[in-house]
């Protein structure tokens, strides 16, 4: 089986490539293998893409967690797909339309150099009310800006933005331990308030043109990126007037652009090759 592997900022996923089939049946056991870092190929997540049955220029784009849990839509997962379409020639570049579980998705690619990308994604709207999010304490909300969540005998004034997934954002002026910022980060992904559980953001203002972000995933805990986490967060910062409509979000292995443009989320940011190669599935 012919699978690619790739990252955008640390954040790696394994894409099984359009004509590399799996049973349905058998995703939620392949994506645990696959993942797996000690016995599989090892990665944040699995990609599988395939052609729409109608229009052969679009690209069905599904992600399934280690844990072989379906998430909605993944930013840096788009972006690696789209670097590994145009890799393989699979898609005609410069644009790739994906259709994703929560909307059509448009990839660009900016540049190119060897088996490194720079790709511009559209992530659509941000969405705000505790329906969309969603959250549940008992009451509706339009917005959720500074709700005060009690975790750990704590209080913490969170920020609520869904990008096609759910996410919880927090800020500091010093960031907490890595210790103490897991156990918070856990704690928020699996409060009954988040029906679906929620991916967690921790974050600093540097100024008005840039941040910086510490990532909790949900299903997969601290990840060194996430592209609808970096999203997220800058429109938290946006949404509370910490900063500007366009904000260069730094996270551990660097940097990615993103700006809210008429109503709309765009992010720019690399998509690197790690190799493509013969997968061998453990016998059932």
């Amino acid at each position: 089986m012919r699978i690619c592997k790739l990252h955008s900022l640390g954040n790696d996923f394994l894409v099984l490539i359009p004509g590399e089939e799996i049973e349905e049946a058998k995703l939620f056991t392949f994506a645990l293998a696959v993942c797996d870092r000690h016995t599989g190929a090892g990665a944040d997540g699995l990609l599988v893409l395939s052609y729409d049955d109608r229009d052969r220029k679009r690209i069905r784009f599904r992600i399934f967690n280690p844990d072989g849990s379906e998430a909605e839509i993944s930013g840096n997962g788009l972006r690696c797909a789209a670097a590994c379409l145009f890799h393989q020639d699979l898609v005609t570049a410069p644009t790739v339309q994906f259709l994703t579980p929560s909307g059509e998705r448009t990839c660009r690619l900016v540049s190119r150099r060897d088996h490194a990308f720079e790709i511009r994604i559209e992530l659509g709207e941000p969405r705000f009310s505790s329906d969309d999010i969603p959250f549940e304490d008992g009451r509706t909300h339009e917005t959720l800006v500074d709700y005060p969540l009690s975790i750990q005998k704590r209080i913490y004034p969170i920020t609520c933005v869904s990008m096609g997934n759910p996410h919880c954002n927090l800020f500091f002026d010093r960031f907490p331990s890595r210790i103490e910022w897991h156990q918070i980060g856990q704690a928020i992904e699996t409060h009954p308030f988040f029906p679906k559980r929620t991916n967690v953001e921790f974050i600093k203002v540097v100024n008005r043109q840039e941040i910086e972000v510490l990532f909790w995933e949900r299903s997969v805990g601290e990840t060194l990126s996430s592209g609808s986490g970096s999203s997220a967060a800058a429109v938290a910062a946006m949404l509370k007037g910490l900063t500007d409509h366009k904000v260069r979000v730094r996270t551990s292995l660097g940097e990615a652009i993103v700006e809210w443009v008429d109503g709309k989320i765009l992010q720019t940011g690399p998509a690197e090759i790690i190799f493509v190669g013969e997968y061998f599935p453990r016998p059932a």
